[in-house]
């Protein structure tokens, strides 16, 4: 975590580039005032003392808040104590249950164990070798896409990521080819959701009671609609056979309960709506980010350029070279740790717990922030920097697994961790060896988020083709 200065100077890492975060504040906030910042942005809430601090304890409108910034806190809370902070918190859940319903990523108790069981296998990462192919066919198809689009064209790369990323978990877990206007209507309904969802309403900040009906807009239910008309279909398309045998979504047709019964149409609609989202959001976002980081660091460039070029040699990457391209495989990792999908973990206490020395009390809320975390300078070297070298092999020590935790961490570890790391390291390379990505001029990026970390939208780049070494060697 943690790199020498010899490291540092040899490798020239001081000057490496800051990206962009939400304003610190150094002067107390107002309850009021973190409300209303939180409710446009939830990361503008934090002050500079926040990344500092190992854990913040703070009361609000009848609530008594835990925030979780440090490994052990990691380790205490999210694996000692998991049966006690197993439960999302009340704002988590009445955000995403109108686009999930009792989906895996917001149940609790039961339900959640049992549908654990059942999700957890389909992304499992002893898959991977069986999904990587599908993944290596995709990103050679946006490779032909993006040179159709032509030399110097201007492209929104975050929804470009998106279509690329549904259009892979489509095939891969629901064994169905999307077509460009369906991954459309699924990309822009669930940006049209996080956009217009009410992230912190009043009746779950003043803590009355879950059947009270939350207001929702017009816009965010057309949006939850949006996303539900696309996952229906690839459900009908399933039961009438019209899809391929082998999709791994059989599973939750074929799931029992612990009485025996079959899920209902509705969970499967909602974990497959948590499959889907869980494999195409967060990856895409995690693709958008790291071609901006690149196009703003050279240093990074030229190293990803020449790691990509020596082992692929002009051809599509395939799982037998996610080894050989540590590298790449950085570069994503450092993405995620500054820009981790799902940035703050919003835990319920359902007993009394502990966190680094304080009471929790059953009732009590806890966050165990990556956004803190992973940027805690007690913790990370120039943690506001884009320093992949950090994770490279042999440059310095392996991050504690408490420290860095970009897919959660405990029980709720994100099951599709490795699809995830693969996906992201095979269509980068794979796109880093034909285009040169850049940010196109006079655009702005900052990070915003409701629900995930995404880059502000359209994140438009322009893509510039590159010989690769064999392109080069045969001229």
């Amino acid at each position: 975590m943690h790199l020498s200065d010899e490291t540092i100077r040899t490798h020239g890492l001081a000057d490496s580039f800051i990206p962009p975060f939400p304003h610190r504040y150094v002067e107390k906030l107002s309850v009021w005032k973190r409300i209303r910042l939180g409710s446009k942005n939830l990361l503008a809430t934090f002050r500079v003392y926040d990344f500092q601090n190992k854990r913040i304890k703070q009361s609000f409108l009848g609530h008594t808040l835990h925030v979780c910034n440090q490994p052990e806190g990691v380790r205490e809370t999210l694996h000692q104590q998991a049966a006690v902070f197993e439960k999302k918190s009340p704002v988590q859940r009445h955000t995403l249950q109108p686009l999930l319903g009792d989906g895996l990523f917001v149940s609790d108790g039961r339900t959640w164990a049992e549908r654990r069981k059942i999700v957890a296998p389909i992304v499992h990462g002893r898959r991977v070798d069986v999904f990587a192919p599908i993944m290596s066919d995709v990103a050679a198809e946006w490779c032909e896409h993006w040179t159709r689009a032509g030399d110097g064209a201007t492209l929104d790369v975050l929804f470009e990521m998106g279509e690329l990323t549904a259009e892979i978990i489509s095939r891969t877990i629901f064994g169905a080819k999307l077509g460009r206007e369906n991954t459309h209507e699924i990309i822009a309904g669930f940006a049209a959701y996080q956009k217009s969802i009410q992230v912190l309403d009043w009746l779950t900040l003043l803590d009355l009671p879950d059947w009270l009906p939350r207001f929702r807009s017009r816009r965010t239910l057309r949006a939850r609609d949006q996303v539900h008309r696309v996952i229906d279909a690839i459900i009908t398309r399933f039961k009438s056979g019209d899809v391929d045998e082998r999709a791994v979504i059989r599973s939750l047709f074929e799931a029992r309960d612990a009485e025996g019964a079959p899920l209902t149409m509705t969970a499967i609609r909602n974990e497959a709506i948590v499959i889907f989202m869980a494999g195409h959001e967060t990856t895409a976002n995690t693709l958008a980010w790291a071609f901006y980081l690149i196009s703003q660091s050279p240093r990074v460039r030229e190293k990803l350029f020449a790691e990509v070029d020596a082992v692929l040699g002009g051809r599509t990457p395939t799982l037998d070279d996610v080894e050989s391209l540590p590298f790449t495989r950085a570069v994503i990792e450092e993405t995620l740790r500054l820009y981790p999908p799902v940035p703050l973990l919003g835990r319920t206490a359902t007993g009394k717990g502990t966190l680094l020395g304080n009471s929790v009390e059953p009732g009590d809320l806890l966050i165990v922030a990556p956004w803190l975390l992973q940027r805690n300078k007690d913790v990370w070297s120039l943690p506001d920097h884009f320093v992949p070298e950090r994770f490279v092999p042999g440059l310095a020590p392996r991050p504690n697994k408490y420290a860095n935790i970009p897919f959660a961490s405990g029980p709720r570890v994100c099951p599709g961790m490795v699809f995830a790391l693969t996906e992201a390291v095979i269509c980068l390379a794979a796109l880093a060896q034909k285009f040169d990505v850049r940010l196109a001029e006079g655009v702005t990026v900052e990070a915003d988020c409701r629900l995930t970390l995404r880059p502000t939208s359209p994140l438009k780049m322009t893509i510039h083709h590159r010989a690769t070494a064999h392109e080069r060697s045969v001229a």
